[in-house]
């Protein structure tokens, strides 16, 4: 921890010895607080990443192309209505990116909470009976990615009424 005596008068880039809680002294790594939601966009943008790279890799898979130009994908038949249910069930994680940044603090944590933990299922769901370990990885990662969302929004951060900002 640096005293807060000891920070008065640093400018942009200066650089100043100060004493840590031990009393050493030298430089030290600045620390900010990261915001709640920042931490969670973060973690939906991440899992989106984990969502794409782990089907674009799928492709790679033998046959998978091949099925998916005879209209397959896995033992779904592609039709509009499997098309429209994809695309809604990666519009949500993609739309809690934004969300995470802009609810307010109390909606925000339940959205997130309820939605990751949805998405836990999800996520641990479409991994049953797969026999890829790149999609086992994958599924893992989400997974834990959404339990850290689930997580730090069950812990959020709380601060005295008065002092509270946006809710």
């Amino acid at each position: 921890m640096v005293e807060m005596d000891q920070m008065i008068g640093m400018g942009i880039g200066e650089k100043k010895n100060v004493k840590d809680k031990d009393g050493k002294v030298g430089l030290v790594l600045e620390a900010l607080r990261i915001p709640t939601q920042v931490k969670l966009a973060g973690l939906w943008a991440t899992v989106m990443f984990m969502y794409i790279y782990v089907d674009i890799i799928g492709f790679f898979s033998p046959g998978v192309i091949e099925d998916i130009l005879v209209g397959k994908a896995w033992v779904f038949d592609i039709t509009q209505t499997w098309m429209l249910f994809s695309v809604m069930l990666m519009t949500i994680p993609s739309l809690m990116v934004f969300l995470s940044l802009a609810l307010p603090a109390k909606a925000n944590r339940y959205a997130n909470i309820g939605i990751g933990a949805i998405y836990i299922f999800i996520a641990l769901g479409t991994a049953v009976g797969e026999i890829n370990a790149y999609y086992i990885f994958g599924s893992a990662v989400e997974a834990v990615l959404l339990s850290m969302i689930v997580w730090i929004a069950w812990k959020w951060p709380r601060v005295p009424r008065q002092s509270a900002v946006g809710n």
